[in-house]
């Protein structure tokens, strides 16, 4: 990681919330989700404020760098119906080595929808999918593929 990122850098990311994004659809197999109101899920929220930190990150990656969620402490405190734009303000409260603190704060036009906190942890993709597939020939699962839908380990 570039030593550039700084605590007070900070980025307003809107997405507009589609049906998709509702209760219904964050574990459709599961009966008590689809029978919930059509509102903006809570789950999908959460990553929504992972995306806006992740731009904040964005051009202090090195190659071959990106980031997990390692922490997150949010509330939801209103409903968002499909069709609003959600805007999540997004600000790197501290630099730990890879360790990245943010504070949240989610508004849907109307209300603030949710604030908190959360962390990242910067990695290197290769170091990182090698590790997670010796953990899944340990389960005898599949290989996990990076995010670009190329084979890894």
């Amino acid at each position: 990681m570039k030593d550039t990122l700084k605590p007070g850098d900070k980025v307003r990311f809107s997405f507009r919330v589609p049906a998709e994004k509702t209760v219904p659809h964050l574990y459709p197999e599961a009966a008590e989700f689809r029978e919930m109101p059509t509102v903006f899920a809570t789950g999908f929220m959460v990553g929504l404020m992972e995306w806006a930190c992740l731009k904040v990150l964005e051009p202090h990656l090195d190659e071959g760098e990106g980031s997990l969620g390692v922490h997150i402490d949010v509330s939801h405190t209103a409903a968002t119906v499909p069709g609003q734009t959600v805007t999540v303000d997004a600000e790197c409260t501290s630099v730990n080595g890879r360790r990245i603190g943010f504070s949240v704060r989610a508004h849907d036009g109307i209300d603030v929808i949710g604030e908190g906190r959360h962390e990242r942890m910067v990695i290197a993709w290769s170091r990182f999918v090698a590790r997670v597939n010796d953990k899944a020939r340990q389960a005898r699962a599949e290989a996990i593929l990076h995010g670009t839908g190329e084979p890894n380990g």
